[in-house]
């Protein structure tokens, strides 16, 4: 069976991101894209605690997003932004190995939300759509020494939560509900969606 590639016919589709997991994702469906990350400060998590974290990643996906659209006169930019959330809690990339030590010990055996919020900006008429997803994930309990062995391997330190699914970390987690790729950094069936309903001249 014949699969149908995604095509986008706009000059431009710009990822805002430095993201390799989120390049990879858009590639996947057969995107054509540039990269131009975005050089925001992102603010700790903490600093956002009294907020939903659906709110905390649609506005820094849209200041991601917003900030690199000036370099363009033509063209979509994609912004977004993954936290995640354990009992209300925002949880950001580790500042180092004993801050993701701590992520991983705490989300040990628990169910935790991974949202991210995506932003779409027409550089030319300025129109934007922003939204956040949310997938729950179960981890089993994890032991001393694979928590250690996990961020000695370097993989823990520049993802949210302090894991990355689409790795080593895969072997945390027991199941999950909602969109896998969302955990991984971008929900790829709602972001197909947008980009065929946004009115510009893009086709997948």
């Amino acid at each position: 069976m014949q699969t149908r590639e995604c095509i986008v016919e706009v000059p431009h589709l710009v990822l805002a991101s430095a993201s390799p997991r989120r390049s990879a994702l858009l590639s996947q469906i057969g995107l054509t894209f540039k990269i131009h990350p975005s050089d925001i400060v992102e603010p700790p998590p903490n600093v956002h605690t009294n907020k939903p974290v659906s709110e905390v990643t649609q506005e820094l996906a849209l200041l991601k997003a917003t900030s690199v659209t000036q370099y363009y006169d033509h063209g979509l930019i994609i912004g977004a932004d993954t936290l995640v959330s354990l009992d209300g809690e925002l949880l950001g990339k580790p500042a180092d190995d004993a801050d993701a030590l701590v992520m991983l010990s705490r989300l040990s055996g628990t169910c935790h939300e991974v949202v991210t919020g995506v932003a779409l900006i027409d550089a030319v008429t300025g129109q934007y759509r922003v939204w956040a997803e949310t997938t729950h994930v179960y981890f089993r309990q994890l032991h001393a020494a694979e928590i250690t062995a996990y961020i000695e391997s370097g993989e823990a330190s520049d993802k949210a939560g302090a894991y990355g699914i689409q790795g080593r970390g895969a072997a945390f987690v027991r199941r999950i509900e909602g969109c896998y790729f969302n955990v991984v950094g971008l929900p790829l069936a709602s972001l197909v969606e947008h980009l065929s309903n946004f009115p510009s001249n893009v086709s997948i």
